[in-house]
């Protein structure tokens, strides 16, 4: 367990594992690490946590007995010295080759996030000076068009600790990493104040043309686009000698022959006693066109390989329709820079002027790097697509996976065009005229395939969510245009997963777990359950007969909370035989892949029922309906003391806090040894099924912070902290990278369920149909929270006794505000 405190700065080998994105929306990205490298250089529209490019930042200290050069990093951490195979080089097993290690650096190093900024902090007893690099790149809520820039900045602040004047060389260099494919003709440009790597198109290959700029604020910045030209390390060991020099190299580009490898800047400074000066270094890139399409026509099973054809369209970037060149955006970048700066500091001095408990505000904001990570694209056209998370080089299970992104909060407060952009796409490409909903949709956005199963949990928790989008958009026309699609959809799970309309779920119905539940449990009936009172809301208000809905939902809650509760959580009642699919030993084995039935498989069916159940198992997720009914402003769908005793059960049985005697053959990165964690299942009472479901053993952050802040809301705030602390122990840059919560991929979707903590804590929601603002105080006495509506943002909460509402950017209209106990 650690003893750090939460929402600090990272230091000593509590940094070494920083990785801290950069970038826009769908845009790409690059890492500031904790020591002050980039890293994780992901710029043409797939993740690629291995590339690692000789791209570094140097000073040279002039002085009468020489020169002192260092790398502008901090010691490199220990993990990377036999670290894994990289893109950029052979591999650790050759000495490093292409590293920037062995270069002279700062004796020590720290890091810390007030996202979306993080500033590195470097500081060496040898030196007079100490440095600051601040690295942040555009997040202004409500404003999704800036906050998808395919830009960085880093800020070096130089400080004078002697009391002699000094004269510096700041430099930037990097290897002409743009280069793909093999492909000749790239160059080096000079440009304002800096240069750019491009790469030009080749034939048939027009996605391996490619930009990236640097430039600097610095009038007086000089610039080299001809690296010296030669084998082995020739070009670095040339660049390296003239920061050593304190040389301020001007070399213009190469007119033809062979490329410059690489490209420099230098600014030379000079610093009277105690004074700090800062160098503004503005990255930005431009990859117009991809390769990458996802979910073949011909694959319905396709989950996270690419499916690359070059008779079909290719994922187009938003920022390629928005700008023609890569000079428009290092135009816009650079002119717009100070602005951009100014509200993306406005939204965390607002986040951060709050009271929110310190392991919340980390939990969230650290999770926010999930929007700059590859895990999200955004097309030209402006819709966003995602995949779950991110392996090294792909994305890990494509199409916006509805069951997955259901537990993410962050975006409908944030950026709610973007969240009603999803909405769109799902009901209308993801879902066909009999109301079936392909849980996975293709990229580019187009009309899905039907040939595997509904996600029960993903299609119900939409219907939820168009309820939600609708409160905090408070567009009712928007509404009206998506509720035939809305009633098809739950028309389709009612006669599929419920055709007796009981209210739950009977029928075999697949879900986020990767397999079908046999028989009603409280997980998915639960979703239904709150999908049906959002269609009931719904259609009163659209002038439409609710009956039917509010009859199943009555149907529903009686039978989930006399038949699923066992008297402290709610369970499932597993059943095979009688139901009008067929015994799953039976299915198509080419569409169920999951159900492999070898015949000692068959043999245990016959005394258990089907493969992957829980039974009387503590679910973590077991009430999750009721947590999304929560965050979507729906109210309680279920007796609201037996949800407690739910939650406190899985509080009781289901966190560990040291899992060194856990038995976990499943995969046990995620949470292992003295480590604690919030299982997804237990079975305190007896009867557990020899194969209960594939996951059942695991630890997943998007589920601590589900039941953390469904914890919270409930009035257990003490517990739901317990989870959220436990959790981010996990992730506190020795063995995982902060800014990193991983599931099935780096930056998984579903770890954005800790955006919930926000509403849950505060229990503050503002309805925008209504425009009223609710407010349910968790906590005893005065306190202030951050919140986002589809107009404006600012801090809320109670001030001196009485609800208090401070708008910090946009509007908020208020026409009454409605306070309960």
């Amino acid at each position: 367990m650690s003893n750090r405190a939460y929402n600090t700065a990272y230091t000593g080998e509590r940094s070494s594992r920083v990785a801290f994105p950069l970038g826009g929306i769908g845009a790409g990205m690059l890492c500031l690490e904790g020591a002050g490298a980039l890293s994780q250089f992901s710029l043409r529209h797939a993740p690629d946590t291995g590339n690692e490019p000789t791209v570094f930042s140097a000073v040279c200290i002039k002085g009468k007995d020489g020169n002192i050069a260092r790398v502008l990093e901090g010691p490199v951490p220990s993990w990377k010295v036999m670290g894994i195979r990289t893109t950029s080089t052979p591999g650790s097993g050759v000495g490093l080759m292409g590293k920037t290690y062995g270069l002279p650096r700062f004796a020590n190093s720290s890091f810390q996030s007030r996202f979306p900024f993080g500033t590195v902090e470097l500081t060496d007893p040898r030196l007079p000076i100490s440095v600051a690099i601040t690295g942040w790149s555009p997040f202004i809520p409500l404003n999704a068009d800036d906050s998808s820039l395919p830009v960085a900045g880093l800020e070096f602040a130089f400080t004078n600790a002697s009391d002699e004047p000094l004269e510096l060389v700041y430099s930037f260099h990097a290897v002409h990493f743009m280069e793909a494919e093999g492909q000749g003709d790239h160059c080096v440009r000079r440009t304002d104040n800096g240069f750019e790597l491009y790469q030009p198109p080749a034939e048939g290959k027009p996605w391996v043309e490619g930009s990236f700029s640097a430039a600097t604020d610095q009038a007086e910045t000089k610039v080299d686009c001809a690296w010296f030209r030669g084998s082995w390390f020739d070009p670095v060991t040339m660049a390296w000698r003239s920061v050593e020099e304190g040389a301020a190299v001007e070399k213009p580009a190469i007119g033809e022959g062979r490329a410059s490898p690489g490209g420099s800047l230098y600014v030379p400074l000079e610093l009277q006693p105690g004074e700090r000066r800062t160098v503004k270094l503005m990255l930005s890139w431009y990859v117009p066109e991809s390769n990458l399409s996802q979910g073949d026509v011909d694959d319905p099973l396709a989950t996270g390989d690419a499916h690359r054809h070059e008779l079909r369209n290719f994922h187009k970037p938003w920022y390629a329709g928005r700008f023609g060149s890569m000079n428009s955006v290092a135009e816009y970048w650079t002119s717009q820079y100070e602005r951009l700066r100014a509200e993306s500091e406005a939204f965390f001095r607002a986040f951060n002027d709050t009271t929110l408990p310190a392991e919340m505000k980390e939990a969230v904001t650290a999770n926010l790097s999930i929007l700059k990570s590859p895990t999200v694209l955004r097309q030209a056209d402006g819709r966003l697509w995602a995949f779950e998370g991110c392996d090294d080089t792909w994305g890990s299970c494509h199409g916006t996976c509805t069951h997955v992104w259901n537990y993410a909060q962050a975006i409908p407060h944030l950026f709610p065009d973007l969240e009603r952009g999803l909405r769109m796409t799902e009901f209308i490409e993801g879902q066909n005229d009999e109301g079936h909903q392909n849980f996975r949709i293709p990229l580019p956005i187009q009309p899905a395939t039907h040939l595997f199963h509904a996600a029960s949990d993903g299609q119900l928790g939409g219907i939820m969510k168009v309820y939600r989008e609708w409160r905090v958009g408070g567009n009712t026309q928007w509404l009206a245009a998506l509720w035939p699609r809305v009633q098809a959809s739950l028309n389709y799970c009612i006669q599929t997963w419920d055709p007796e309309e009981a209210g739950v779920l009977t029928e075999p119905h697949h879900n986020t777990y990767d397999i079908e539940f046999w028989g009603p449990d409280g997980m998915c009936s639960s979703i239904y359950l709150g999908a049906l009172k959002a269609a009931s809301l719904m259609a009163l208000a659209l002038g439409d007969d609710p009956e039917r809905y509010e009859e199943i939902y009555r149907k529903g809650r009686s039978y989930v909370e006399t038949e699923l509760f066992n008297g402290e959580y709610f369970e499932q009642k597993v059943v095979w035989e009688g139901l009008r699919a067929s015994a799953p030993v039976h299915a198509d084995s080419d569409i169920d892949r999951n159900l492999d039935y070898s015949p000692e498989a068959i043999e245990l069916m016959r005394k258990e029922g089907p493969k992957y159940q829980y039974g009387k198992g503590c679910l973590s997720d077991g009430i999750i309906g009721a947590w999304l009914a929560e965050m979507c402003g729906l109210g309680d769908i279920l007796d609201r003391e037996k949800v407690k005793s739910h939650l406190l059960s899985v509080y009781t049985y289901n966190l560990k806090r040291d899992l060194s005697e856990h038995a976990n053959p499943q995969r046990p990165g995620y949470a292992l040894g003295r480590e604690g964690g919030l299982l997804l299942c237990t079975w305190p009472r007896g009867g557990k099924l020899s194969l209960p479901f594939v996951y059942s053993n695991e630890v997943w952050t998007g589920i601590e912070y589900q039941v953390a802040s469904h914890l919270i809301a409930i009035g257990c705030v003490e517990e739901g902290l317990e989870i959220v602390r436990i959790c981010r122990d996990r992730y506190d840059g020795v063995v995982r990278n902060p800014y990193n919560e991983y599931e099935c991929g780096h930056w998984y979707a579903r770890a954005l369920a800790s955006y919930g903590l926000i509403q849950a804590w505060s229990g503050i929601r503002y309805d925008a149909v209504e425009q009223t603002l609710y407010v349910s105080p968790r906590v005893t006495g005065d306190y202030l929270s951050f919140l986002c509506t589809n107009e404006g943002y600012g801090i809320a909460g109670i001030k001196d006794g009485r609800p208090y509402l401070e708008v910090r950017s946009g509007r908020i209209p208020v026409n009454q505000i409605k306070l309960s106990a």
